[in-house]
């Protein structure tokens, strides 16, 4: 696994969002991105992480940011935290670990003193072009859940 960092190529992807329907990177061109990577849904930092997205979703959509959030969660799952949460965003659906690895949001980390493969909590920040490539603006590995979306803002200076 190999993290991702600013001016690299984003890799393309195309995952189901909550309601099985397909998003692709590029359909976001001319956009900036904000992706971001999370274990799993409906659990206390993920939940915390998403309201904090959600609670500031205006300002980062007002600023001209797409925000997309993906996990290993399936489909369904996605539905019912989407809705439980009222997350104005897609939730993508990657339980192959596809995307995140090519992220570099997948691979073994420490939780609680164990090593463990797992789902590394990281947030990018991309610049989709015309032809729906993409750069890497921004990236950030290891985040912590809690205050982590009032830091981004504050780093994109909308804050």
């Amino acid at each position: 696994m190999s993290r991702l960092e600013a001016g690299e190529a984003a890799p393309a992807f195309t995952l189901p969002d909550q309601d099985g329907n397909p998003v692709s990177l590029a359909d976001f061109a001319r956009k900036a991105v904000v992706l971001y990577f999370y274990p799993a849904a409906m659990t206390p930092g993920c939940t915390r992480e998403a309201v904090d997205f959600t609670s500031d979703y205006g300002k980062l959509e007002g600023a001209g940011y797409a925000v997309l959030g993906v996990s290993p969660d399936k489909p369904e799952k996605l539905a019912r935290f989407k809705a439980k949460e009222s997350i104005p965003f897609p939730l993508l659906s990657d339980p192959e670990h596809k995307v995140l690895e090519a992220y570099g949001a997948y691979g073994e980390k420490v939780l609680y003193g164990r090593k463990l493969e797992g789902v590394i909590r990281s947030t990018l920040v991309l610049d989709v072009a015309e032809d729906g490539s993409a750069k890497v603006r921004l990236a950030k590995y290891n985040v912590k859940a809690t205050g982590h979306v009032g830091r981004l803002l504050e780093e994109l200076g909308i804050a």
